[in-house]
């Protein structure tokens, strides 16, 4: 077990998951608009095996998709962070970075910010070359924080869990390599 990691940006606290986080994750998950780019809605008790994963990889590790805060409200806004996904992705083994964030929270470069932060911390606290993420070609928000982040996009692959014929089989890769300092 390791000791979770909490990550504060000016806005937000990236933190280990709360019991109360449950019911807003749940709602965020089975709204269409922030579910639109996934190949269906979750239902409250797969939203709550996704709180179970997470908090139980980041008791492990102390890192993973974190359940993000807003640090003036104390509100529950969805989850930012880093992840191994568990597919055989084209490009595994790898760390992605990864968002989902409640609709009402979109649009004010919260996902950047912390996005950012996860980086950082990839990088420096765990000490990764390179991190990737990927989502639905159609994607165009979620494609723009990636861009944001200085994410280089490297091609599409069809993604091994969506279903074959799906639309949003076709995903598109990014990658961030970690700077290299030149003494």
């Amino acid at each position: 077990m390791a000791q979770p990691i909490r990550l504060e940006t000016p806005r937000l606290l990236l933190r280990q998951w709360l019991p109360q986080d449950r019911a807003p994750f749940a709602a965020l998950n089975a709204d269409p608009q922030v579910m639109e780019f996934f190949p269906a809605v979750r239902t409250r008790a797969e939203s709550d095996q996704m709180v179970d994963s997470c908090q139980a990889l980041i008791a492990e590790r102390g890192w993973g998709f974190w359940a993000a805060e807003l640090k003036t409200s104390g509100q529950f806004i969805g989850f930012v962070g880093l992840h191994e996904p568990s597919a055989l992705l084209p490009f595994s083994p790898c760390v992605e970075i990864g968002w989902r964030l409640a609709a009402a929270y979109w649009g004010q470069g919260l996902a950047t910010e912390a996005a950012k932060a996860a980086l950082q911390f990839g990088f420096d606290q765990v000490g990764l070359a390179e991190i990737v993420s990927f989502t639905a070609v159609a994607n165009a928000r979620s494609r723009a924080v990636m861009e944001r982040l200085g994410m280089q996009a490297d091609g599409t692959f069809e993604h091994p869990q969506v279903p074959e014929g799906h639309a949003l089989r076709l995903h598109c890769l990014y990658r961030l390599a970690r700077e290299i300092e030149v003494k």
